[in-house]
């Protein structure tokens, strides 16, 4: 196992592990999207949606659980990564511009993907903890996951929060994206315009689905 350990740790061990970690993510993100979009068909769809998943729970800890595992190594190796290209750009970094060398996805993907890190801990002590584990209201016990949904997006500061952090989850995938194609050796000249295209369609479609959903409860569910 030394070589894997060696491997993984290796430049190319690392960026090979972000996009393989970014890629489950992304997946998930899109099946996560097309069940939320059940809130926009009423209560009753979506209760039955989340009453759905309650059938399958032990198979959902699982997924939750290589999810958790998959986010955290994301964010170590991400991390080190960032942390290890400052280092090496160094003092002649100042010689060249950075708007030079990359774009501006590319240089924000640290501070883009720290806000939505903190955001996802807000969204997990916010909904995941009312639906799974304590409801002072009684909501989730009685199925009625749709009205735990439009009491947090009633409240104007999380909804916003929410459109915000989307946003710039949006931004974050922008570049993720086609840098994931990159790692793979999937950059051909010829298809790479194709693929920063897609890109920025997914990221578009990722950002605005979530977010529509806080905009939609805030102005027609009696926000406040």
């Amino acid at each position: 196992m030394g070589w894997f350990f060696k491997f993984i740790n290796s430049s190319i061990g690392k960026k090979i592990t972000m996009a393989v970690t970014g890629s489950f993510l992304l997946i998930f993100l899109v099946i996560h999207l097309v069940g939320n979009i059940t809130l926009f068909f009423g209560a009753d769809i979506f209760n039955g949606y989340v009453k759905t998943l309650d059938v399958v729970k032990p198979m959902i800890r699982v997924i939750e659980a290589v999810l958790l595992a998959a986010f955290l190594i994301h964010i170590f190796n991400g991390v080190r990564l960032w942390i290890e290209n400052k280092i090496a750009r160094g003092v002649t970094y100042k010689v060249n511009s950075s708007s030079e060398n990359s774009d501006v996805f590319s240089r924000t993907m640290f501070l883009t993907g720290s806000i939505v890190f903190i955001f996802l801990v807000l969204h997990l002590a916010t909904f995941f903890w009312r639906f799974n584990f304590y409801d002072p209201a009684g909501l989730a016990d009685s199925h009625l996951y749709y009205d735990i949904v439009v009491s947090f997006f009633s409240d104007w500061w999380y909804s916003l929060l929410y459109v915000v952090a989307v946003m710039l989850l949006g931004f974050h995938l922008n570049h993720g994206f086609q840098s994931a194609f990159q790692t793979f050796g999937w950059n051909h000249k010829k298809y790479m315009p194709l693929i920063k295209k897609l890109g920025t369609i997914f990221a578009i479609i990722i950002a605005i689905g979530f977010a529509s959903m806080p905009i939609y409860f805030f102005f027609f569910h009696g926000g406040n």
